[in-house]
């Protein structure tokens, strides 16, 4: 694996080497060795596995508050999507910016995104499936949410967007809910 620091720090891109022969290939995605070299070293204590069905779709932008805090790891496994992470944390150089990456069935990358940062994604595909670990199990008093169109953060999102949960569509704008933010 190699390990590809973003300019929001401690948010890094994750080149998979695959190893392929006539049979086809393997990867490693995870070697906690590995990841202790980036000075990661929790453990991962929940995997979740999600489908969406059309282009277009945005998920997002999630967090869990502390003590839920979470770091998360996310693979795409089928289709392609724009993945996007923005900072949360109040005192770091680059609050409130944000970084996006296409992660695919082809391209094997993963992104490492770490406590207090929100997250989401659009889908470039119909029928993408992604793979999330989690550092933190879920706590739904702990969630939280930004609009995926928040004017203070304004993420490019690659696609005119083809649908929303209700619940993602109403979380509110930074000026509305986050005086101050939180993490």
């Amino acid at each position: 694996m190699k390990f590809i620091e973003t300019k929001l720090k401690g948010c890094y891109v994750i080149e998979v080497i695959t190893h392929k022969d006539s049979r086809g290939w393997f990867s490693r995605t995870y070697s906690k060795d590995e990841f202790h070299k980036i000075n990661y070293d929790k453990e991962w204590v929940q995997i979740n596995h999600s489908f969406t069905t059309e282009k277009g779709i945005i998920r997002g932008m999630h967090f869990q508050l502390p003590p839920f805090a979470e770091t998360k790891l996310i693979r795409c496994i089928s289709g392609s999507i724009y993945d996007v992470a923005i900072d949360l944390r109040k005192n770091s150089n680059t609050f409130l910016k944000w970084f996006g990456i296409e992660l695919s069935a082809e391209n094997k990358k993963m992104i490492l995104i770490p406590e207090g940062f929100a997250h989401g994604f659009q889908t470039l595909a119909d029928n993408c499936e992604l793979i999330y670990h989690h550092s933190n199990f879920y706590s739904p008093n702990s969630e939280g949410g930004i609009k995926y169109d928040d004017p203070h953060v304004r993420i490019t999102w690659p696609l005119k967007m083809a649908g929303i949960s209700e619940k993602d569509n109403h979380y509110e704008h930074l000026e509305e809910n986050f005086k101050g933010i939180l993490l």
